[in-house]
């Protein structure tokens, strides 16, 4: 292993509240590794560096048959549902070992969370010039922020924290406006009254997922990437009234993982910036209690495993 990338699901991890999981288990999902050994059929070979997909599935069941990989019936992903990636050697089926030509360690490690991103927004079917507000602007909003202006959509950012705001419109020439009074209203004259064609939820927060309703247009798609330990619920009549679709957005596909490396390669995601820490592997546990503060800065944080 040579890099992991600490995300929400691990800061959820250490601080008890991520649902699918079971104490004691080693984390560690967004990896880049070197390949040391790999059977002669596999297409890899010893020095290749390569990002893991980090979710294994059993290829059979109802939603591997379709394809759905993503999301299958006994999905196992690293780091949550198995030990994962922060140690110094790991086996994993070929399959979820894949070359990454092209890349350095520090973006190999960066492609399984923008891959959610742009799975998300791909799940949505967001069109070109269509009105997009992202609700979150941690790695999985910044994600789905960037992929959505990819597309060519008019991308607005919401978050309560200046410092993710102003990455977002430093580096991903978005539209971004900060959680508080008179949200409401300057979204409306944003979209001249008519709310979001597509709306994306990456805030972890419950309350926000139920609040992010208001914001869609009529006939537009809320699209939950978040995930949380809770019930959400919507009133059903202002529901019925948009027609609205309502998705969930699970992990990512393999086409979604060769979207994100073509976009690195093509210059267009700006790695460098997101990697915001570093951390040796040997000092993670003495770094980690910073890393997860939210004052901490943090966009990205890498672990120096290899």
């Amino acid at each position: 292993m040579l890099r992991a990338g600490i995300c929400g699901t691990d800061m959820h991890i250490y601080g008890g509240n991520q649902p699918y999981f079971e104490y004691p288990r080693v984390i560690g999902h967004e990896l880049s590794a070197e390949v040391l050994e790999a059977d002669p059929d596999s297409g890899l070979r010893a020095g290749d560096l390569a990002f893991i997909n980090p979710y294994i599935a059993c290829g059979s069941c109802v939603a591997c048959r379709a394809g759905k990989t993503n999301c299958c019936v006994r999905l196992s992903v690293l780091g949550v549902h198995c030990d994962g990636g922060l140690t110094q050697y790991l086996s994993l089926p070929a399959e979820n070992v894949v070359k990454a030509d092209g890349l350095d360690a520090d973006e190999a490690a960066m492609v399984e969370f923008l891959a959610v991103g742009a799975h998300a927004v791909a799940r949505a079917q967001v069109r070109e010039g269509a009105s997009v507000l992202v609700a979150g602007s941690g790695p999985i909003g910044i994600g789905v922020a960037l992929f959505a202006s990819l597309r060519g959509a008019d991308v607005t950012v919401v978050d309560i924290r200046e410092e993710r705001l102003s990455f977002c419109a430093s580096h991903l020439a978005v539209t971004t406006e900060q959680l508080g009074e008179g949200l409401r209203d300057r979204l409306l004259n944003r979209t001249a009254g008519e709310m979001f064609a597509n709306v994306f939820d990456a805030t972890g927060s419950p309350a926000a997922m139920e609040a992010g309703f208001s914001n869609v247009a009529h006939g537009g798609t809320y699209t939950l990437v978040s995930i949380v330990n809770a019930r959400i619920g919507f009133e059903d009549p202002e529901f019925h009234k948009r027609e609205m679709n309502l998705l969930s957005s699970r992990n990512a596909q393999p086409q979604d993982f060769e979207l994100v490396v073509k976009a690195i390669r093509d210059g267009r995601v700006p790695t460098r910036a997101m990697n915001t820490h570093r951390v040796a592997f040997e000092d993670l546990p003495r770094e980690m209690p910073n890393l997860v503060r939210s004052d901490s800065g943090t966009i990205k944080a890498l672990v120096e495993i290899g």
